[in-house]
């Protein structure tokens, strides 16, 4: 099947499947992919709204046993220089972010090998007394609350949420194929393992969003198998409301470099949004990464499936590590989304507009 009969199938409102993706990654130009998911993007959402997040990503510890080769935000737990921060500090940043019109915090951090259970629980019940939502702990954070505390994974949820936790953050998928992830992070969760938490965060009611980290050593077909794996997912359990990609930002990591590792070019990055989109029929929202890749790049993405904007980012630490520092304020954001010609409008976590 040429490209032309897949753009025909596509248009018509048919799944698209495995090998017409990989085709499309191959042959398709950037009109048609950008065509394609510009449709399917205002099949799903025909008022143009982009929606955007208030919020502050708080990471409470550097400290982290995973030492990832793709991340420069880490400090070995021998390394000096490593923290957890405060309660008093968590407070301090909370009231800010509720000063700026903040409605939740993505809270996330090291594995770190020394914490208890216990602390993630109260410093939950902690931040729930300030009444903001917690968008927090991506899913190898808990399978590593899970192996320290001897608990099951869905004993685990049950008490988080118990002490407060509102939703879960897609972070920690990077690729899900575990040749990747054995090459990359072989102390992380297994691409299964990410799965299974999600499915059963889902189970209990959870909310959670979806991420995928591209531009290192994966293949278009290892590609293919994470958005695969999110689609099923997401299938079964519909718990997802959002997938993130963003591009894999090599400064300051030790993949810097290997392997002729190069920053993902912006038209690289719309290709991949674009793909992302038109396979993730299931899931009603795809977000734009200004964060990785700038403004500009970000307003065009608007025509490239995405119909949101993300998040404010008050405070991001994980990609600024790797020498990326983008700043938007909530008034930047709205006039680079009406430049683009749509409407902007704040929304919750779960999509609801504010």
């Amino acid at each position: 099947m040429g490209v032309d009969r897949i753009c025909e199938k596509i248009l018509g409102g048919e799944r698209l499947q495995d090998e017409e993706f990989l085709l499309l990654e191959e042959k398709a130009d950037i009109y048609q992919l950008g065509f394609l998911a510009s449709h399917i993007r205002t099949r799903l959402h025909p008022d143009r709204l982009v929606t955007y997040v208030i919020d502050r990503n708080i990471n409470y510890t550097d400290i982290c046993i995973s030492a990832c080769k793709f991340c420069a935000f880490f400090k070995a737990p021998e390394q000096q220089g490593g923290s957890v921060l405060s309660f008093a500090e968590l407070a301090d940043k909370i009231r800010e972010t509720q000063e700026l019109g903040g409605t939740q915090i993505l809270l996330q951090g090291g594995l770190h090998p020394d914490l208890p259970f216990e602390f993630y629980e109260d410093m939950l019940r902690f931040m729930k007394k300030t009444g903001i939502h917690i968008h927090g702990f991506s899913p190898p954070e808990i399978w590593h609350f899970a192996t320290l505390s001897g608990l099951s994974i869905a004993e685990v949820l049950q008490r988080l949420i118990a002490a407060g936790l509102d939703s879960i953050p897609g972070g920690g998928a990077e690729i899900l194929s575990d040749r990747v992830r054995q090459a990359t992070a072989p102390r992380k969760c297994s691409a299964g393992q990410w799965l299974e938490v999600m499915a059963e965060a889902h189970g209990q009611g959870l909310r959670t969003t979806a991420t995928m980290m591209f531009g290192h050593i994966e293949t278009a077909a290892e590609r293919l198998e994470h958005l695969r794996r999110l689609r099923d997912l997401q299938d079964r359990t519909g718990g997802f409301t959002a997938f993130i990609p963003w591009p894999f930002q090599p400064d300051n990591t030790v993949l810097a470099g290997q392997n002729g590792i190069e920053k993902t070019s912006g038209l690289k990055y719309l290709r991949v949004l674009a793909l992302s989109r038109i396979y993730l029929d299931n899931f009603a929202n795809v977000q734009a990464s200004w964060v990785t890749q700038g403004p500009q790049i970000a307003q065009l993405a608007l025509h490239f499936g995405a119909n949101d904007f993300g998040s404010t980012m008050i405070e991001e630490n994980v990609v600024a590590a790797a020498g990326v520092s983008f700043r938007l304020s909530e008034k930047e954001i709205i006039r680079l989304v009406r430049d683009a010609g749509f409407e902007p409008k704040q929304r919750l976590m779960d999509y609801t507009l504010v």
